[in-house]
């Protein structure tokens, strides 16, 4: 490509939910472009931007791709982000690295959660917008209906500046309203249609009362009924949709590739350069916040959007640069890190393909290979003038399994692998839980982390096997109780003796563990105590009732008993077991179990469903409202409910409902299910013995 002005960039996102045509659009927009000579297909496996196996194999995108091309003397980057809603993180971070988004929405299907997702996630990072109709061709598709969807859904003014020709399998090209003309499904340029001539008129005064709005000049002179020139109208509308006054719509098919050259030039003609969207960092030399200018030569400003784990070129970094200019073959400074990092050959990407370059200017993105220190997130400056962008904010996993290693070879290589695949997807989380003693892996649904685990076996090497998490219930106790422990041994020689008398006192929840002791006149001698601490700590790990700890109570040694020569730490310690064990099971013991707050969000005609199915789930119910055309509930539900919940509750709505959770407390579990709980544990037991844990 030639070296563009930074004026004459534009850096876009194509979002919207999953099936509503985004990889298909970005295909034909690269073949209208002629970055591509052909054109490809979902359903064949040869488009350009999904080119992962996992993508071809499931038929959607499972990662954000950069697809440069040129149009109108202008360098477009667009980046083709997920729609399912697994790849929420993949979403969010070429939101940031973008300066503007493209929502595709389906003509049939109409705003769908995913689409309503991205538009918060557009409005979180204040970036201007236009919405495609497309599917224009599809069965009960309809433009009226989709834009009445739009203006119930959002709380913006939508412009149409085209309106369709026909719809469903009569579809056949658009009218823009600017122009007012018709392009046709073979590219032609033709005369409105007759019987489109009223609802253009009208729809174009429509547009014209917006574009007038934007400009007090323009305003007096479509007042003193004077008409706009096309011009003086994009003009507007550009500067208009810049501000975020309103939200132009247009529409299409991509499948059938019309309307296509007309959306691109929506895009030069009215979504912002660089220059345009202002970005801040924070200058680490002064601590302050600052503006940045998309300046090639202004101070040096990188960030790390995104990172791959490529089997064949090592790690690949997605780079925007804000300020400045990067070389390639050049040092820079890593500020989260605090160390110097090598940059190699940079390359400009689109899709798979690497192609290398120079540079990356002010505006631009490229690819750089092999760093060292550096991951997503991460921002690189002159070492001189450190710089800090701020970090993309990933949403919280909903989906966890145990992960244990096939082999002893895969164990040895499991760690920092999993280091690796959550380095290359930040909504990806692995934890060591030591309550269960187990490695947890964490992500945002069924997909996302079956797909993790395949990418572990494909580029690392490592074999897993996955199982559901244990829960981490605990036990506590509900009344005071005290027993004597006395552990007395003979075996010839030196004995051990150990003897000691303790009162188990029920604390309030989240208190956790206190140690008193009230022993006086040296009952037991005080170098004993601590041992007999440590001996209750140890021992209240595996509780009386299924085995957990025991959590939020008091132990009081208040007499005892010792031998000047058999007694010793360990004797004591072995008393304060039995004294734990005597002591418990009179104590009113009870089983504790995590609950969580979830907050689901689901289109209004499945909320019954939806409540009828929380209910099952042992769920209290803390309210329901209405937004928009979807209810949102709240609710708290024990987490040995919802281990499946992404899976169970896409399937209840035809994967348009999501939620969020977050943990709240530890409650008592009812009576009739404890045995349950129990029988599960000892289930477990088994299998680790049979994995060997």
């Amino acid at each position: 490509m030639k070296d563009y002005a930074v004026e004459q960039m534009r850096n876009v996102v194509l979002l919207g939910h999953g099936s509503s045509g985004k990889t298909s659009l970005s295909e034909a927009i690269l073949f209208d472009a002629g970055a591509i000579s052909r054109l490809g297909r979902v359903e064949d496996k040869n488009t350009t931007s999904d080119y992962d196996e996992e993508e071809q194999a499931r038929g959607f995108s499972v990662n954000c791709s950069v697809l440069p091309f040129e149009w109108r003397g202008c360098k477009v980057n667009l980046l083709d982000a997920p729609g399912y809603l697994d790849f929420v993180g993949e979403v969010k971070a070429a939101i940031r690295a973008a300066d503007a988004g493209v929502l595709v929405i389906c003509a049939a299907s109409g705003v769908e959660v995913g689409a309503e997702l991205h538009w918060r996630f557009l409005e979180e990072e204040k970036r201007p917008r236009l919405v495609f109709v497309n599917k224009m061709d599809r069965d009960n598709a309809s433009f009226e209906r989709a834009l009445e969807a739009l203006r119930t859904k959002f709380d913006a003014r939508f412009v149409p500046i085209q309106l369709p020709i026909g719809a469903q399998a009569a579809f056949r090209g658009v009218v823009d309203l600017i122009e007012m003309k018709a392009y046709l499904a073979d590219g032609q340029e033709a005369e409105v249609p007759p019987e489109m001539r009223a609802a253009a008129e009208a729809a174009r005064t429509e547009m014209m009362e917006f574009a007038a709005e934007v400009d007090d000049e323009l305003m007096l002179k479509y007042l003193d009924g004077e008409e706009l020139t096309n011009d003086e109208i994009r003009r507007a509308l550009a500067e208009g949709s810049a501000r975020g006054e309103f939200v132009l719509v247009l529409t299409g098919s991509a499948t059938k590739n019309v309307a296509i050259p007309q959306l691109l030039d929506a895009i030069v003609a009215y979504l912002p350069d660089p220059t345009r969207v202002p970005r801040t960092a924070v200058n680490l030399a002064t601590n302050e916040e600052v503006s940045l200018t998309a300046d090639p030569n202004g101070p040096l400003v990188v960030q790390v959007f995104k990172t791959l784990a490529d089997p064949f070129v090592g790690k690949l970094s997605y780079l925007r640069v804000y300020s400045g200019t990067l070389y390639s073959d050049s040092r820079v400074w890593n500020s989260r890190a605090n160390e110097e990092e090598r940059i190699g050959q940079l390359y400009m990407v689109r899709g798979k393909e690497q192609s290398p370059i120079p540079t990356i200017k002010a505006g631009d993105i490229g690819v750089v290979t092999r760093l060292g220190v550096t991951t997503t997130n991460d921002t690189l400056c002159d070492r001189g003038a450190p710089y800090q962008m701020p970090r993309v904010t990933y949403p919280e996993p909903l989906y966890s399994v145990a992960v244990f290693p096939k082999t002893k070879a895969d164990l040895d290589k499991l760690g920092v692998s999993l280091s690796r695949l959550v380095e290359e997807d930040p909504t990806l989380r692995v934890e060591r839980n030591t309550e269960t003693n187990e490695t947890i892996l964490s992500g945002m649904g069924e997909s996302h982390i079956q797909i993790a685990t395949r990418r572990l076996a494909q580029k690392f090497g490592v074999e897993v096997e996955t199982d559901l998490p244990k829960i981490p219930y605990r036990e506590t106790i509900t009344k005071v109780s005290s027993a004597q422990g006395r552990h007395k041994k003979q075996t010839g020689g030196r004995g051990q003796f150990g003897d000691v008398y303790c009162r188990f006192e029920p604390l309030e929840r989240g208190a956790g563990f206190e140690f008193v002791s009230e022993i006086f006149g040296g009952a037991v001698p005080k170098q004993y105590i601590p041992a007999v601490e440590k001996g209750i700590r140890e021992i209240m790990q595996t509780g009386v009732i299924a085995g957990y700890p025991t959590v939020d109570f008091r132990c009081v040694i208040y007499d005892g008993s010792y031998h000047p020569v058999d007694s010793s730490e360990l004797s004591f310690k072995l008393a304060a077991h039995l004294a734990f064990r005597n002591a418990i099971p009179q104590a009113g013991p009870v089983l504790l179990e995590p609950i969580y707050k979830i907050v689901v969000t689901v289109p209004e005609e499945f909320m019954g469903d939806i409540l009828g199915d929380l209910n099952t789930r042992r769920a209290q119910v803390l309210g329901m409202e209405q937004s928009r055309g979807n209810g949102i509930i709240t609710a708290l539900v024990p987490l040995a409910e919802i281990q499946r919940y992404a899976t169970d509750l896409r399937s209840m709505t035809q994967g348009r409902g999501m939620y969020t959770m977050e943990f709240v407390r530890y409650d008592i579990v009812p009576a009739h299910l404890v045995e349950k709980i129990k029988a599960e544990a000892e289930k477990r037991a088994e299998k680790e013995k049979e994995r060997g844990g």
